[in-house]
C-alpha cells in the first residue's frame, strides 16, 4: 500500500529517532537488537535496556584504538557495559573530551563472535544523524513485540545498510535569481535528496555552456569559517575567492554541500576543535572521536553537476581526492585550478596537517 513508508523513509525515521535519543529496533536475519545513541541516552532508558539483557556499547575501531580496546569485529568494537556503568561512564567512553584528564577508563571487555551487523547499522545511523559514532545496545529475541508496545521504529538492517551506503537521488526543487556581491548575474538552486537528508545548494554564476568544461567548486559548508570568519581554517576565504573568480570570468558553478566538519557535523567539529586545543592535529582529533580522516561524500557534487547537465569541469580545489571522485563518477576534470588563500598564524598547522596527512596540494 502506498501509504506505508518506504525503506528509505524508515531509515529517515530511525535516523531522527537516534538523534532524539529514542531507541530503534534493529532487525537482522540473525537476531534483533535495541540501539540508543550513546550521547543521548538517559538514566531511565539505560535502566530499561539493562532490564532486557546484557547491554554493550558499540564504537568504531578508530575510537577503540584510542581506548586500547579490542575491535574483534574489524571495523567496530562491542564493549560490554560493567554492572556499575552509568550514563556518565558511557559518555566518557564515547566522547574523548576528557581522555587526557581521565585517561584510565578500562580495562574493557569486548564481545567476540556472533554477528555485529546490528552494531554496524547503529553506528551508521549515529553517523548519519551527525552524532558521536557510538550506541548503547542490547540483543533481544522479541524485537517486534517491544517495538509494537513502545511505538519504536523497526529497521531491517540487511536491506538498509546497502541503501544507506548508496547515494540518494537529488532533485533541483527550486531555483531563483540572487544577485551576489561577487556576481550579480547569479541563481541559487536548492537540491533535496529523496532520503530525507540535508539539502545542498548551488550558486550558478551566469549561464555556463553545458558543452564546455565549467569552472566549478565543491565547497563543504563551514558555519564558523563561512559565516563568522573563523581563522582556524581557510574555508571562508576559499568560498569568496571561488565566487570572485567565477564573477570575473562571468560564469561558474559553486556547489555548497551541507557536509559540515568534513562530514561529521557541527557539534562534532566543535568537539574536534576542543581536542585540537589539547594538542591533537585535525586528523588525530577525528580519529579520537571515532571518525575517519574525512567522512564527506563527494559523489553528491558529481551527481548534482550531472543533473545540471555538465560533463566536464575545471575544478577549483587543492584536494586531489575531489578530482579522483569526480572522475570515478564519470565527470572529466580538464584542469585543477589551485585555490591557495586564507593562510594565517592560527591555521598554518592545520593546513600543514592537511598537506602532510590528507594529500592536499598546498
Amino acid at each position: 500500500m502506498s501509504l506505508a513508508p518506504t525503506l528509505s523513509e524508515i531509515i529517515a525515521r530511525a535516523r531522527a529517532d537516534m538523534r532524539m535519543g529514542v531507541p530503534v529496533v534493529l532487525r537482522s536475519e540473525v537476531g534483533h537488537a535495541l540501539a540508543v545513541a550513546a550521547e543521548d541516552l538517559s538514566t531511565e532508558r539505560l535502566g530499561d535496556l539493562r532490564a532486557l539483557g546484557e547491554a554493550y556499547l558499540a564504537i568504531t575501531a578508530r575510537r577503540a584504538e584510542t581506548l586500547s580496546a579490542r575491535a574483534y569485529d574489524s571495523d567496530l568494537a562491542r564493549l560490554i557495559l560493567p554492572t556499575d556503568a552509568d550514563v556518565d561512564w558511557i559518555n566518557a567512553v564515547a566522547d574523548p573530551a576528557d581522555d587526557l584528564t581521565h585517561p584510565m577508563k578500562g580495562p574493557f571487555r569486548s564481545l567476540r563472535g556472533g554477528n555485529a551487523i546490528c552494531a554496524r547499522a547503529a553506528i551508521a545511523l549515529a553517523k548519519s544523524a551527525r552524532l558521536l559514532p557510538s550506541a548503547v545496545m542490547v540483543d533481544v529475541e522479541n524485537g517486534f513485540e517491544i517495538a509494537a508496545a513502545n511505538g519504536l521504529t523497526v529497521l531491517p538492517v540487511e536491506a538498509a545498510l546497502p541503501l544507506m551506503a548508496d547515494l540518494a537521488p537529488l532533485h533541483d526543487m527550486i531555483h531563483a535569481r540572487v544577485p551576489l556581491i561577487a556576481a550579480e548575474k547569479s541563481r541559487v538552486h536548492v537540491f533535496r535528496p529523496e532520503d530525507g537528508g540535508e539539502e545542498h545548494y548551488v550558486v550558478e554564476v551566469g549561464r555556463p555552456d553545458r558543452s564546455k568544461p565549467v569552472l566549478a567548486r565543491l565547497h563543504s559548508a563551514c558555519f564558523t569559517g563561512d559565516i563568522f570568519g573563523s581563522l582556524k581554517c581557510d574555508c571562508g576565504p576559499q568560498l569568496h575567492a571561488a565566487l570572485n573568480q567565477m564573477g570575473e570570468e562571468g560564469e561558474g558553478i559553486l556547489l555548497y554541500l551541507n557536509q559540515e566538519g568534513r562530514g561529521i557535523g557541527h557539534a562534532n567539529k566543535m568537539r574536534a576543535y576542543s581536542l585540537q586545543d589539547q594538542g591533537f592535529d585535525t586528523v588525530e582529533a577525528n580519529h579520537r572521536l571515532g571518525f575517519e580522516d574525512d567522512e564527506r561524500d563527494f559523489r553528491i557534487g558529481a551527481a548534482i553537476l550531472k543533473e545540471m547537465g555538465f560533463s566536464a569541469v575545471r575544478l577549483l580545489t587543492n584536494n586531489p581526492k575531489k578530482i579522483a571522485r569526480m572522475e570515478d563518477q564519470g565527470l572529466t576534470v580538464t584542469e585543477r585550478v589551485p585555490l591557495k588563500v586564507g593562510e594565517n598564524r592560527f591555521n598554518e598547522a592545520y593546513l600543514a596537517t592537511k598537506a602532510r596527512k590528507s594529500g592536499h596540494l598546498l
